[in-house]
């Protein structure tokens, strides 16, 4: 089946759909509907990127022709460890999202600003 809006990277639209997947601990901790660019948004969209293995999706990849609805129902759904260890993964991508917002983490090291810069000089010239 081929999704003709798919994204690739998880959408935080989706986030409403995934709280009944689990048992009530999960549908408690998942949190309540909240806009896209909220701290606790972006910990969940970042939390089923790692779990979603979303950075190796690509298009034409079976994922991909899924769609995000479907690889993130699916990776919920057959998550193997409990609500609790679940939650604790949403807990250390709060985390991680507030490092960020806050200074105290760089998404990438200076080697891949270097290269950026390098590429962006080149195209200026």
């Amino acid at each position: 089946m081929l999704i003709p809006k798919a994204e690739i990277i998880f959408p935080p639209r989706l986030i409403p759909q995934l709280r009944d997947l689990r048992g009530p601990e999960w549908r408690r901790g998942s949190g309540q509907k909240l806009p896209e660019t909220h701290p606790d948004s972006l910990a969940l969209s970042l939390l089923m990127i790692r779990l979603d293995g979303c950075m190796k999706c690509y298009a034409g990849s079976y994922k991909f022709m899924r769609g995000c609805q479907l690889c993130a129902t699916q990776t919920i759904t057959q998550y193997k460890g409990t609500d609790a260890q679940l939650l604790r993964e949403y807990g250390r991508a709060q985390v991680d999202i507030d490092d960020y917002l806050h200074g105290r983490r760089r998404v990438f090291d200076d080697s891949f600003i270097e290269s950026v810069e390098l590429v962006e000089e080149n195209l200026a010239a």
